[in-house]
Order: structure tokens, then C-alpha cells, then sequence
């Protein structure tokens, strides 16, 4: 019977960056400048927080370590992110890279 219940889906955080500059694009957009604060951040979901309250949540359009395409920037490092559909960065913005675990659900 435990097998036939939908799996619970659960976030897991992976990293959280802080924006610490904008960066204007010559071909229009917006780049956030980010210090990655604890954990990793990996191209993927992301949502944006400003003053703790959920500003977006979507996917990462780009994430760069200087002029390079990375697939994860690590803990202490710098790295530009471009969210997909999101220009209105600030700074002091928190900007968590997450994950979703399938959990299988349990009969009580």
C-alpha cells in the first residue's frame, strides 16, 4: 500500500549567495554580483530573498566565475548569476541555490 502513495517532496538548500554588486549588461540585463556565502551554488533552481521574504523562484539563465560558463561556484568564492525572467537585483539581496528530494511516503 506504501508504494501506490505519491512521493513527499521536500527543498533542500545547496548554498546561499549574497548580492554584493549589479552589473549592467551593453546587450540589455541585468548580472548580480555574488559572494557565495555557505554551501555550493549549482546551475538550476533558485529563488531570490530580500529582507526574508521570497522576491523570485525560478531557474538560473547563467552563472559565471569571471568570464567563464561554471556548472557550481563553491563556498568563499565570487561568481556572477543571471536569473531567467528576473532583473530588479539589489544589494544585500540572498539568493538560494536549491534542490528537490523525492521522499517516500509512510503509512502511520
Amino acid at each position: 500500500m506504501a508504494g501506490l502513495l505519491d512521493p513527499l517532496l521536500k527543498d533542500v538548500i545547496v548554498g546561499q549567495a549574497e548580492v554584493r554588486n549589479i552589473f549592467d549588461l551593453s546587450k540589455g540585463g541585468r548580472v548580480a554580483g555574488c559572494a557565495v556565502t555557505n554551501g555550493r551554488l549549482i546551475r538550476g533552481k533558485m529563488r531570490l530573498r530580500r529582507r526574508g521574504n521570497l522576491v523570485y523562484e525560478g531557474v538560473s539563465l547563467t552563472l559565471k566565475r569571471f568570464q567563464d560558463e561554471v556548472n557550481e561556484v563553491r563556498s568563499g568564492m565570487e561568481c556572477g548569476v543571471r536569473l531567467d525572467g528576473f532583473d530588479d537585483y539589489q544589494e544585500g539581496d540572498i539568493i538560494e541555490c536549491y534542490s528537490v528530494e523525492k521522499i517516500a511516503a509512510k503509512l502511520e
